[in-house]
């Protein structure tokens, strides 16, 4: 495994870290390697779309999962990231794992297929989201989870976020996976 690729508690969630090169004009680096993630994970990828999401402050967009491997660059200002592993075959069924990324660590993230993503803009401005995905979006692979679900236990770090009315109706894991809880 590379010094810049990073495994977490959750299978197939990667944080990606590379270098930055400062000067006077301003930064550079290289968001990832695609052999490095290849290799960590055993996986080809192979993205096909690219995607921009541009959010206000104390916007929160989530929780998704849809049938696809992305690659998570927020590139301004500062996003609160929750990734909830919604695959049921997981022996890290419902575990999440939260992420600041922000000017100062400006990390990325590999999500895979069946992690479920969300995030929130705590920056006072708003923030670019790009995503490069391994498929293309087609809305019917699409599984969305409640963003308060009690059984995530997510501390949200802005109170009363704007959501959209889609994610306000999203519903509850015990609701998706019945047989999932007692």
């Amino acid at each position: 495994m590379s010094d810049f690729v990073q495994k977490t508690s959750i299978e197939g969630l990667l944080i990606l870290k590379r270098p930055i090169h400062k000067d006077a004009r301003g930064f550079f680096r290289e968001v990832f390697h695609i052999n490095e993630i290849e290799e960590t994970l055993n996986i080809e990828f192979k993205g096909v779309q690219m995607n921009h999401a541009f959010s206000k402050p104390k916007v929160l967009r989530g929780i998704h999962a849809e049938n696809w491997n992305k690659i998570i660059c927020p590139v301004n200002g500062e996003v609160f990231i929750a990734i909830v592993d919604i695959r049921l075959d997981s022996s890290t069924f419902t575990k999440v794992e939260t992420f600041t990324i922000n000017d100062q660590n400006r990390i990325a993230l590999f999500v895979s297929k069946g992690l479920a993503n969300s995030y929130c803009v705590t920056s006072e401005g708003s923030v670019d989201y790009i995503y490069l995905v391994d498929a293309y979006y087609d809305w019917t692979d699409t599984r969305a989870i409640a963003w308060d679900d009690p059984d995530l236990k997510i501390n949200w770090p802005v109170k009363n976020p704007i959501i959209s009315e889609r994610d306000r109706n999203n519903p509850k894991l015990r609701e998706l996976f019945p047989g999932k809880f007692p």
